[in-house]
């Protein structure tokens, strides 16, 4: 909540800070355009009249567009930087409607109209990195056009409409390359925040690991001395022993999060790591009254991997299937091969299925939907997957299931 907040609190901030540049800009332009065209311009050259024609609003055009400013400041003040940019061009459009009419409805004058500021209307549009905005810029100016010019009855609005649709393009393609531009630093950051936060874990985990895993070591070991010793006065030793390898797998995870990872491509037979791993998940699929079916499709070629990482992702994978299945079902592990040069295996349960929040969730650190799970069993997974350029796919219907598919390379340069 903390964070939603901090991030609520820095768009307003970058919000406000857009539409003071934009106010400043907006009037600067409006009264320095006014100035040059019926000041300068006439008194230097023989185009146009001086002074503010007496046709129109007049100097209301003046007290109008600047009662906005105090609107605006209001709003911005109160923490609500965001309709100001939408009432500016409102106002500002209709104020101008209004005096088009007033000096050309109903006489022979040559239509002559636009200010400057139309143009920073146009292209400060992509600074707030908005379409909504840039589109109510863009159709509103040529709309106002158009309207002027089917009123008036003057084709005179065509030079402005096509300058306007001209610069609207170009104010278009700025507007896609800073969203471009700014999600490409979202992703970037995301990257390195994810990376950080792997390399703390890492080496909190590897920390954690080695500690554990040396008295683990001997627990296990006294345990099994005393089975064999006194193998029939105590139910509990292979209870203690199986749980004594449950805590030993949470270590290899933790210790394979903190570790360097190093891959030894070799070739390897997808056949024989499917049949290893469902050796090693038969009898917890049995208790739970999960049948398991394989289907491979056609010949499949041996491809580069490790091993031994795989077997490791398999057994994860299928463990999480047969889990799943609390009242017993079935799994079908489909394998093909798909574009000639990569290799995918799907599993597919008949399971509870995943919420689709949760999906986005799944393969972060600690995260999990299971009520004893450690969250770490996927995120290995996937690491793994990562690590041999490969991608893990998970789709999945509340109530009916999920498939999970792996996809890796056949060959590795």
């Amino acid at each position: 909540m903390k964070d939603k907040h901090n991030t609520k609190l820095k768009l307003i901030f970058e919000e406000k800070r857009a539409i003071n540049l934009f106010l400043w800009l907006f009037y600067s332009f409006f009264i320095i355009f006014d100035i040059f065209y019926y000041y300068v311009l006439p008194k230097y050259t023989s185009y146009g009249q001086m002074g503010i024609p007496k046709e129109g609003l007049n100097y209301w055009q003046f007290i109008l567009v600047f009662s906005m400013l105090p609107i605006s400041i209001y709003k911005i003040k109160k923490g609500n930087p965001y309709p100001v940019k939408y009432f500016l061009l409102v106002s500002y459009i209709l104020i101008d409607v209004i005096d088009n009419l007033m000096i050309y409805f109903g006489n022979s004058t040559k239509f002559a109209s636009g200010n400057i500021v139309e143009l920073v209307l146009i292209f400060f549009s992509p600074v707030f990195v908005n379409k909504k905005y840039f589109w109510s810029v863009s159709l509103g100016i040529i709309g106002k056009y158009i309207f002027l010019g089917v009123v008036l009855k003057t084709t005179d609005v065509l030079p402005p409409t096509v300058i306007t649709a001209i610069l609207s393009a170009i104010a278009y393609i700025l507007l896609i390359r800073f969203y471009s531009y700014i999600n490409t630093l979202t992703s970037v950051y995301e990257e390195l925040r994810q990376k950080e936060k792997l390399a703390v874990i890492g080496r909190m985990s590897a920390a954690i690991g080695h500690e554990i895993r040396n008295p683990l070591s001997s627990l296990r070991g006294f345990t099994q001395l005393q089975q064999e010793r006194y193998p029939n006065t105590n139910d509990f030793y292979p209870i203690m022993i199986q749980e004594i390898d449950r805590i030993n797998s949470i270590v290899n995870d933790l210790m394979y999060i903190g570790k360097p990872r190093v891959i030894h491509y070799e070739k390897a037979s997808i056949e024989e790591i499917i049949a290893y791993t469902l050796s090693i998940t038969q009898q917890q699929a049995e208790r739970q009254g999960v049948t398991v079916e394989t289907i491979m499709a056609g010949p499949l070629p041996p491809f580069d991997c490790d091993e031994k990482q795989l077997k490791q992702v398999f057994i994860n994978l299928i463990k999480n299937a047969i889990e799943a299945m609390t009242e017993g079902g079935k799994i079908e592990i489909r394998v093909k091969v798909i574009e000639k040069d990569k290799m995918s295996v799907s599993i597919l349960d008949e399971g509870g299925g995943i919420a689709d929040e949760n999906i986005l969730n799944l393969g972060e650190p600690f995260f999990t939907t299971k009520k004893d799970g450690t969250g770490l069993g996927l995120m290995v997974t996937n690491q793994i997957i990562k690590d041999h350029l490969g991608e893990l796919n998970i789709d999945s219907i509340l109530e009916k299931g999920t498939r999970i598919e792996v996809v890796l390379p056949i060959k590795h340069k």
